[in-house]
């Protein structure tokens, strides 16, 4: 900016490019920017508009143009905020709205919005992106996205607008919590609820977003850090490494070591993995497996000289190949042996800790079922450094009932429950990136496993289109293939998400993923943007 002061003519150059760069003297008026636009001159709010400009918040509407009176659209609006909010556009794999389509320019900052739970549309199924937004609207909305409870009493918004009857029920909290935030005092003494708010009035209020103290300090906020395990399935060596550098993970968990009646533990170590890893700061816990074998892990967990074996060898290999942990994943475990597990996971763990190694031990939600008899959630959580909750299977191969693989009800109980014996800051949930086709043929169910990237080229193969059901947080659909009946309980971008949230709110340790590349690229985007909105504390 140039700075406005008096200098003499003669004034010596160097005098005067010292003037040039010392701070404003207060009192001073200093000159605005150039505008950006023809059609600002005689805004009260361009220096709002110029600012929010610059910060590639807001853009114009055409060549020159603001258009500063002309009433915002939701697009656009929705798009402004998630730019405040630091989210980045998602290009989800399934539309949340029939009338926001992939190739629009807003459909990433609408997509953003709606897995956050920021965005509501018109309806269920639409969004009515060009549609001006209305002042009530802009309120509930910007209540939403700052985390506040809009369940601002209502007398208040009663004795402060002079229209106060023509607030909308459902918007009177909103009305009153933005007035309180003072984030949108009215004009003149009226609200003017159903009045389309233009896009002046949204460049002040975005501005007092950016500028304002309160907000522009929480805005601040960084995620904190967390454990982000991926387990390798599937995929070549070096798929996995372009899956790992393409994703968030930080905790690689190759699938290396498995009980072995002739070898004790079966090694299928690769050190250029783990050199390749701590090259770009990520750590190796890989995993340790039992192959679903309940006879032979029997056999083991129940001789206490084969158990001291496995865990010292499972030990020297963390040492051999200079792993920074473990991951033990013993399944199908006989019931009877809880004990023995327990035991074993408490000598493993001694064992690695004398060499600042980590233990992580998988566990299933606790169902009630043998299947899970096994697991003492809190014996386990006092001897490893984390548990981590393997949120999937609620209806697994095999199962007589169709249904989700893990639906939000159903892991948010699991979470619960592992919660009470084990403290949060050891936790980790494990998430699904695959679900299940399931059939019903006379009344016999069955299901076939895909990947997120599998399922979507179903959902496109079919035409189907997926509706979202709140309750159970995921997309479901239905299909007709050969005569015979398809059901799939979907998991994408807004699911996980919403999966995720769960997470942070109970302030897990982090989370694991099975498995490593059978998600969509949106899918890292999407929690990625979760985990900032959540660092905010407004």
């Amino acid at each position: 900016m140039k700075l406005m002061t008096y200098v003499k003519q003669r004034v010596p150059l160097l005098l005067a490019a010292a003037l040039l760069l010392a701070p404003a003297i207060p009192g001073k008026a200093q000159a605005e920017p150039a505008p950006a636009f023809d059609d600002i001159a005689s805004s009260y709010a361009r220096t709002q508009i110029n600012g929010l400009v610059q910060k590639n918040i807001m853009n114009g509407t055409g060549d020159r143009s603001f258009s500063p009176e002309r009433p915002i659209t939701r697009a656009e609006f929705i798009a402004a905020l998630d730019r405040v909010l630091k989210l980045q556009p998602l290009s989800s794999a399934i539309p949340a709205f029939t009338d926001v389509p992939a190739d629009a320019w807003f459909y990433g900052w609408v997509q953003a919005g709606v897995e956050l739970g920021i965005v509501d549309g018109v309806s269920a199924s639409r969004f009515a992106p060009n549609q001006s937004i209305t002042r009530q609207e802009a309120a509930a909305l910007l209540v939403k996205a700052l985390k506040q409870s809009g369940s601002a009493a209502a007398s208040p918004a009663s004795s402060t607008f002079s229209d106060a009857s023509r607030i909308s029920s459902w918007a009177v909290p909103y009305v009153e919590q933005i007035r309180q935030l003072g984030l949108m005092n009215g004009d003149q003494g009226q609200f003017r609820p159903n009045d389309p708010i233009t896009r002046q009035e949204t460049a002040v209020v975005i501005d007092k977003l950016v500028n304002g103290s309160r907000w522009s300090t929480a805005l601040q906020a960084s995620p904190a850090p967390l454990i982000q395990l991926g387990w390798q399935y599937n995929q070549t060596e070096e798929q996995f490494k372009q899956n790992v550098l393409d994703a968030n993970i930080n905790t690689l968990s190759p699938r290396w070591f498995f009980l072995d009646a002739a070898k004790g533990i079966e090694d299928a170590a690769s050190p250029d993995l783990v050199s390749w890893a701590h090259r770009n700061g990520k750590k190796v816990w890989p995993l340790v497996g039992n192959r679903f074998d309940k006879q032979y892990t029997h056999q083991v967990l129940s001789d206490p000289a084969k158990a001291e074996a496995a865990a010292q060898q499972l030990a020297q290999f963390t040492d051999k190949y200079s792993l920074d942990g473990l991951n033990i994943d013993f399944e199908n475990v006989d019931a009877a042996d809880r004990q023995a597990l327990t035991s074993f996971i408490s000598s493993l763990a001694s064992k690695l800790h004398a060499s600042n190694k980590t233990l992580s031990v998988n566990v299933s939600p606790d169902t009630g079922t043998d299947w899970t008899e096994a697991f003492d959630f809190a014996a386990l959580g006092q001897s490893a450094d984390y548990v981590v909750l393997m949120a999937y299977d609620e209806h697994w191969d095999g199962d007589v009932t169709a249904g989700s693989v893990s639906s939000l009800p159903w892991l948010s109980a699991g979470v619960q429950t592992l919660l009470a014996s084990v403290p949060a800051g050891k936790a980790i949930v494990a998430l699904p990136f695959y679900t299940r086709d399931w059939t019903d043929t006379a009344g016999i169910a069955s299901s076939t496993e895909l990947t997120i990237r599998e399922q979507l080229e179903v959902v496109d193969a079919t035409g189907m289109t997926p509706q979202w059901n709140p309750v159970l947080g995921q997309y479901t659909s239905n299909y007709v293939y050969n005569r015979i009946s398809h059901a799939i309980w979907l998991e994408d971008s807004r699911s996980l998400s919403a999966k995720y949230q769960v997470g942070l709110a109970n302030h897990v340790a982090g989370f694991a993923y099975w498995s490593s590349g059978g998600e969509t690229p949106d899918v890292w985007i999407s929690l990625m943007n979760r985990l900032q909105y959540d660092a905010y504390s407004f």
